[in-house]
């Protein structure tokens, strides 16, 4: 996989936010196969940043319910990257 392919998109929500500015971390969705090497390097390709951590969660697809019919949302792949002091990825930003 190229590095397109493993990270997905950036997740940005409030405790990210506050995880972006309190600890440098940084949450992405992943491809659901990615490993924690490939995500490693595919970040530090893509934002010219150096990686000293990734941790990873798979994140189970939400139940629905549209009148007596059940469904399920896709389930996904979340990373959590920790950049080296002093580093920053551009794309947080402009939120």
């Amino acid at each position: 996989m190229n590095a397109e392919q493993v990270v997905i998109s950036p997740v940005v929500t409030e405790r990210n936010m506050v995880l972006r500015d309190e600890q440098n971390k940084y949450a992405f969705r992943v491809h659901p196969r990615a490993t924690k090497p490939e995500i490693r390097k595919a970040v530090e390709e893509l934002f010219d940043v150096r990686v000293t951590g990734v941790t990873t969660m798979n994140m189970l697809g939400k139940g629905k319910r549209l009148g007596r019919f059940y469904g399920r949302r896709s389930s996904w792949k979340k990373a959590i990257v920790t950049v080296a002091q002093g580093q920053k990825i551009d794309i947080y930003e402009a939120v």
